[in-house]
């Protein structure tokens, strides 16, 4: 099978649909050759994601968003060598949409179909070529703290597809509570990456908000959220511009907040395993303030670190593409029956 790799050109055409951004990608064994995302601004109006919105979107957005990708890519349907799409987790609305079209396209082209689960994806986002050349890869076993609105997990990953969760938040991801501080500051949404703009401008010392102390590995943020809230609404009483008055600062000091915690459970997850090759991975893992820790922690912790390029950190097509390549090096093949899961264990 290794040798098969470098005798062919296997072009695998990832689908990626979990939520509100329809998006594909072409890839050459494990080389980029596409990578296509159309958004959805409806959401913004409703300040989150509406699930009923999101699917009718995918329907519209799926045929020109693949369709570009294989254009982009310079190559024919017919030369796809599978098809790999995002079974779960996520809006079950949205996956149906990806998957009924995947599902069809493989049936039409009577190619294998390839399921993919979304948080391997993002973990797998670290083995991406951009070109011919190797880029630097984590080393077996390595650690990933994968970060995003719906999860936060800390996971140790023996091979691509054996990866065991060692630590996860017990209610909310910190992904979620960037948005819902943003909103409770009345920033527009999404609001992780406004309170990323705004941190850069402010002290992350000046407010001190309380982190849980939740034993082993596990998080904790549904405490941090409405220290947030009642904070706010006291300071509100006193001044009611006390937000507008303090934004940059108060960005500053809720995502300092959520950065130490997620860091500090991750030294611990070092520190107990002895590994030090370090990954994140996920949505959050786009914000300026937690690559910079992570880099801080390289020095300190002596660990090497490895960051995903802003174009596969947020939710994107590449990463089921290479999570779809390395499953078809296995053999490990969808049917026609497959159906798509919100949650996954």
């Amino acid at each position: 099978m290794v040798l098969l790799r470098f005798l062919m050109e296997t072009y695998i055409l990832g689908i990626e649909s979990s939520c509100d951004d329809t998006a594909a990608a072409i890839i050459c064994n494990d080389v980029i050759c596409s990578n296509v995302t159309a958004g959805q601004e409806v959401h913004k109006n409703f300040g989150g994601v509406v699930p009923e919105l999101a699917s009718r979107a995918h329907q519209q957005n799926i045929i020109p968003v693949v369709d570009t990708a294989i254009q982009k890519a310079n190559i024919s349907k017919k030369q796809l060598s599978a098809i790999a799409f995002t079974r779960g987790p996520g809006l079950l609305g949205s996956l149906l949409v990806g998957t009924s079209f995947a599902k069809a396209m493989a049936l039409g082209l009577n190619i294998p179909l390839i399921e993919v689960n979304h948080l391997h994806a993002h973990i797998m986002a670290h083995f991406i070529r951009n070109d011919a050349h190797t880029n630097p890869i984590p080393k077996f076993p390595f650690l990933c703290l994968t970060v995003s609105g719906g999860h936060t997990q800390i996971v140790l990953v023996h091979e691509p597809f054996n990866m065991e969760v060692i630590g996860q938040t017990i209610d909310d991801a910190a992904g979620e509570t960037f948005d819902k501080a943003a909103k409770i500051m009345g920033l527009p949404y999404p609001g992780g990456p406004v309170i990323d703009e705004l941190a850069k401008q402010g002290d992350g010392q000046r407010f001190g908000f309380a982190k849980p102390v939740i034993s082993g590995l596990n998080f904790s943020f549904s405490g941090l959220k409405t220290a947030i809230l009642y904070f706010l609404r006291d300071q509100l009483k006193i001044d009611p511009e006390f937000i507008l008055k303090n934004k940059a600062d108060l960005a500053a000091s809720i995502q300092q907040t959520i950065i130490d915690i997620l860091l500090q459970k991750l030294v611990t997850a070092s520190n107990s395993t002895g590994i030090r090759e370090i990954a994140i991975a996920g949505g959050v893992s786009a914000n300026s303030g937690l690559r910079t820790a992570l880099l801080a922690g390289q020095l300190h912790h002596q660990w090497n670190v490895f960051i995903p390029s802003l174009s596969y950190s947020t939710d994107n097509a590449a990463m089921i593409a290479i999570a779809g390549y390395y499953k078809f090096l296995k053999g490990e093949f969808s049917n026609q029956q497959v159906a798509p899961y919100a949650r996954s264990s």
